[in-house]
């Protein structure tokens, strides 16, 4: 199943510049999505973090749709009379007419404007809207989907909201940016209405993909021969399986995340996205090179700290040789690669015992699941390890003072009178509070449903119960981390800094933030190739291996080699010498810039043009002209020798403290990080220029920079050769986007 390239991310940094002169003033961006002020999931990170760049680019011309949930709004908004006068006197119409329309800004980075809809406050307006949506689409919603229902609802107050707005054709260009399926619907009114407006639909994950791994089906090798219709229909999702196909359908330009979701919509779908538009972050870049590892440090000392309750009694092991993994996400056992891992983990475990290694790992499972409260047990741990703190300050300070009287006096310390038989006592009555006659919990919480849990089940399975003679332990937070937590008080990010690696061996994952927010925090991160973030990172990296980030091959391998291949990644990470891994972390964190807004924020650009092009062609000229050759850029290898055993020049990597006292090797962290600098491009631009000088570049003049820039277009594939791991990019078509005048 080849890697067919829509506009793709190959040439993130390859591309020629391009000059960006467009005017916005004659625009504006509604960005839809269920997740606007609504943490549901990752699209709510996709939007609220990219809000800072879009708001800079459109200014007061941008603003974000979603629903009125009154607890987040009381958090995250500030409801503020609309400064646009035609949006004022749209939602002043709207709400006049029975509907309930909030205004604000949203209290995040650029601090956007949003339009928030009480879809509630319009449930009268169901079934006339549902009897509609049949008439128009023959599209049938079961009364008992509540889901659906919001979309229903949703769907038909963002057209009417679109609809008021058009009408002052104020400003005369509008483009409707839709998100998911369950904001779908408004987008398929607004063409069956004949609206002028430029829509965009961004699909971050299929549903019926979701819902057939969800079900261990054999997704991917069987993509072209499922029925779509049958399948949705038995898992009792054709409503909205057809909801966010004719969003598909119906949009001027259609997006997804990542290349391999991209075969999948393909597939399920029956559209080829126009453009793969990645996901990125908001990169906070450190004025001190090293402060990131700095932070690691802390926040490891903090987990430290819990595992020292968590393990009191059987802490047989040496925390400076311990190494901390973790897998987080939503509790999809086999989709996010979590039953792969405990089978990878207890084949490490084997291989470090036979090996007689020192090195423990303990690896932490963070997956939200239906729980009633802390494990006693595991609340017993942190309180005696807290106690053995107050018991160790309390003789310190009777010490220090004997030390301090006896130094006052002029005297050198009688050591054997410096503790007295009151000190001991209090010791040993300490020390046989540590005594434990069960094994550490597996789990930190009380399961509902103890005796079915894949995780549980797997640990039973596979027989890792902390015992003193495994080299891996396991540690189950059923819950998202929080630093207000009596238990593991850290935030996620805090906790993530901590760890020495990620493991993300999913089986389904249209991109994935965790790994994406490890690479930015300098932490080596575990991903396949069944991943929008893995295909990325192969597709930019030429040694992903050496840069800390392990690509997974799950696509073109079976279960076991899978399981193999995760099991030799583990063993090896846990070879290296601390040296190695420090060295390995400074250059996951300069990977950060390709995963940054500032990049990736472009081919969102991309997209919006892409619509106005094709909704307004009277005003926006869409014209392909013939391609030079380009390479696409792939991230070279580090000049120095890379600190994974399996690249290394040694077969295998030597002994931490030959390793630290060496002095000979080549690596020179500040030259190498100028080397990236140099390799690492600026951004470019979308070949868009103002009215003047775009007209005289759509009447074909021949001008050296006009032909210079790289334009894009939907039919812009790019076809990919490989040999001996050289890529070489062509594009099959070279489209040039500008204004006409």
């Amino acid at each position: 199943m080849p890697l067919a390239r829509s506009l793709s991310v190959t040439s993130l940094s390859g591309l020629e510049e391009w000059d960006e002169e467009f005017d916005l003033e004659d625009a504006v961006l509604f960005e839809i999505a269920w997740e606007v002020a609504n943490k549901v999931g990752g699209i709510y990170t996709v939007i609220q973090t990219k809000a800072r760049l879009t708001a800079e680019e459109w200014g007061e011309n941008y603003f974000l749709v979603g629903p009125y949930v009154e607890s987040n709004v009381r958090t995250q908004v500030e409801l503020i009379e609309p400064t646009n006068p035609v949006l004022k006197r749209t939602i002043d119409k709207m709400n006049a007419s029975g509907c309930k329309v909030y205004f604000g800004r949203w209290l995040i980075e650029g601090s956007p404007y949003v339009v928030l809809i009480d879809v509630a406050f319009t449930a009268w307006s169901l079934d006339r809207w549902k009897s509609e949506l049949w008439e128009l689409c023959d599209i049938g919603v079961p009364w008992f989907d509540r889901e659906a229902n919001d979309a229903v609802l949703f769907g038909f107050l963002t057209a009417w909201l679109l609809g008021e707005q058009n009408k002052y054709k104020t400003p005369p260009y509008v483009v409707a940016h839709f998100h998911e399926w369950l904001a779908g619907l408004g987008l398929v009114l607004c063409r069956h209405r004949q609206l002028p407006v430029a829509t965009i639909f961004t699909t971050h994950a299929t549903l019926l993909g979701r819902y057939l791994c969800a079900g261990n089906v054999d997704f991917y090798n069987n993509l072209a021969e499922f029925n779509v219709d049958k399948e949705a229909g038995d898992r009792q999702i054709y409503h909205r399986y057809c909801l966010e196909r004719a969003a598909a359908h119906c949009a001027h330009v259609f997006t997804t995340v990542s290349q391999i979701t991209a075969i999948e919509a393909e597939h399920l779908l029956k559209r080829k996205p126009d453009v793969v538009t990645p996901n990125g972050l908001n990169v906070k870049k450190f004025s001190a090179v090293h402060e990131f590892q700095n932070l690691h440090a802390q926040s490891k000392n903090r987990i430290q700290e819990f595992v020292r309750g968590h393990f009191y009694g059987h802490l047989d092991f040496n925390l400076d040789k311990c190494l901390f993994l973790f897998i987080a996400g939503r509790y999809e056992f086999s989709n996010k690669g979590a039953d792969l891992f405990l089978e990878a983990l207890a084949r490490l475990n084997y291989l470090l015992r036979v090996n007689h290694s020192d090195v423990t790992v303990i690896a932490f499972f963070i997956m939200p699941a239906r729980t009633n409260n802390f494990n006693v047990e595991t609340l017993k741990g942190q309180a005696v390890r807290k106690q053995l703190w107050d018991t160790a300050q309390t003789v310190k300070e009777r010490f220090g003072k004997k030390l301090y009287e006896s130094l006052l006096v002029g005297q050198l310390p009688d050591v054997s009178k410096m503790l007295d038989k009151e000190d001991f006592t209090i010791m040993k009555r300490a020390i046989f509070a540590t005594q434990r006659q069960c094994q550490p919990p597996i789990c930190t919480h009380n399961m509902l449903e103890d005796s079915s849990d894949p995780i549980l089940n797997c640990v039973r399975r596979i027989g890792l119960f902390n015992s003193s003679a495994d080299r891996v332990k396991i540690i189950f937070h059923p819950e998202f981390l929080s630093s207000t937590s009596p238990l593991l008080p850290m935030d996620y990010e805090e906790f993530v800094r901590g760890c020495h690696l990620g493991v993300f061996p999913s089986y389904y994952e249209p991109w994935g933030y965790t790994p994406a927010e490890c690479t930015v925090m300098g932490i080596p991160s575990i991903s396949t190739n069944l991943s929008g973030f893995g295909c990325f990172m192969e597709e930019h990296i030429a040694d992903p291996t050496a840069y800390g980030i392990y690509i997974l091959d799950r696509r073109f391998r079976g279960v076991d080699e899978s399981c193999n291949q995760l099991t030799s990644f583990l063993f090896q990470f846990c070879k290296q010498s601390r040296r190695q891994r420090i060295i390995q972390r400074n250059r996951t964190e300069r990977l950060s810039d390709l995963l940054d807004w500032r990049y990736l924020g472009r081919y969102y650009i991309s997209a919006r043009h892409m619509a106005l092009a094709k909704a307004f062609p009277d005003t926006y000229l869409y014209e392909p002209h013939d391609p030079t050759s380009t390479t696409g850029f792939r991230y070279p290898r580090p000049a120095s020798v890379p600190p994974s055993p399996a690249l290394s020049r040694h077969s295998s990597p030597r002994h931490s403290e030959a390793e630290d006292n060496d002095e000979d090797e080549r690596y020179d962290e500040d030259l190498e990080a100028e080397k990236d600098r140099v390799n690492i491009r600026q951004p470019y631009s979308m070949p868009f220029k103002n009215k003047l000088s775009t007209a005289n570049g759509a009447n074909g003049s021949s001008d050296g920079d006009a032909m210079s820039s790289r334009p894009v277009c939907t039919s812009d594939f790019l076809q990919i050769s490989v040999s001996f791991g050289i890529v070489s990019v062509t594009p099959a078509v070279q489209p040039v986007i500008c204004f006409r005048g």
